[in-house]
């Protein structure tokens, strides 16, 4: 099996729990507004096969101690998800913690065969981050052109099957901070199960350079990052500590 890889980071502490190798999967089907890598959106990346993968990600298995794995991130990783469960099963063998950043955007409640292939993911995956882009859905449909139906049957479908899950969601000053949605993510959260963190993202520039270099129009030009009182806000309302 062969993967369309944009990158990887061998000592990740933001993707998952302890240190981590990324691997940044080539292409992605949403076109988020605040995205800091459209390179990964099209074709492209480096192929590799999966057990190529692993090979790298072994070299540094003494190093991830007992907190640590491998987070496979993008781009939306799933969208090469035959590749992820090959992979998977190679790093599972191995006694690596795997970790999945995703969307959920690929998940299909309707088709058997994406819940078939969901189902073997989830058999051989410790943990996901799942990204909730906005808990409206016409909201996330402006902000991904994308409607999140797909996400949130997503997070229902890694509840019901006792998943640990870490969900993620990014603060744009008016567009995803507003306290009704907050609250509605937060209302969101309380029906699932497994949920063991809610983070907080705050919304950053990092990613205009490349829009510049790329010679695409940077969606959210002007807009700021939000405030530390305002990002502490919506941790509040998130985790539950604030009703």
């Amino acid at each position: 099996m062969v993967g369309r890889i944009h990158s990887f980071e061998s000592f990740g502490t933001v993707d998952g729990p302890g240190i981590r190798f990324v691997v940044f999967l080539q292409g992605c089907p949403l076109r988020c507004q605040y995205c800091h890598n459209p390179d990964t959106w099209g074709a492209g990346g480096k192929e590799y096969t999966a057990s190529e993968v692993a090979t790298q990600v072994l070299k540094y298995k003494n190093y991830f101690g007992d907190k640590g794995g491998v987070t496979v991130s993008g781009g939306e990783p799933l969208t090469q998800i035959d590749f992820v469960i090959e992979l998977f099963t190679i790093l599972k063998a191995k006694g690596v913690h795997t970790c999945v950043d995703t969307s959920g955007i690929t998940f299909n409640k309707d088709s058997a065969a994406s819940v078939e292939k969901h189902e073997r993911l989830l058999a051989l995956t410790d943990l996901f981050l799942l990204d909730i882009k906005h808990i409206d859905d016409e909201a996330c449909k402006k902000l991904t052109g994308r409607s999140n139906a797909h996400t949130l049957a997503f997070a229902r479908f890694l509840s019901e099957r006792g998943k640990k899950i870490w969900i993620r969601q990014v603060l744009v000053p008016n567009i995803t901070d507003g306290e009704e949605s907050l609250k509605r993510t937060r209302d969101f959260i309380d029906t699932l199960s497994g949920v063991e963190r809610v983070e907080v993202l705050p919304y950053h520039t990092l990613g205009v350079v490349k829009y510049e270099k790329l010679g695409i129009e940077y969606p959210l030009a002007g807009v700021e990052a939000p405030k530390k009182e305002r990002v502490q806000y919506a941790k509040q309302i998130l985790t539950g500590e604030r009703r």
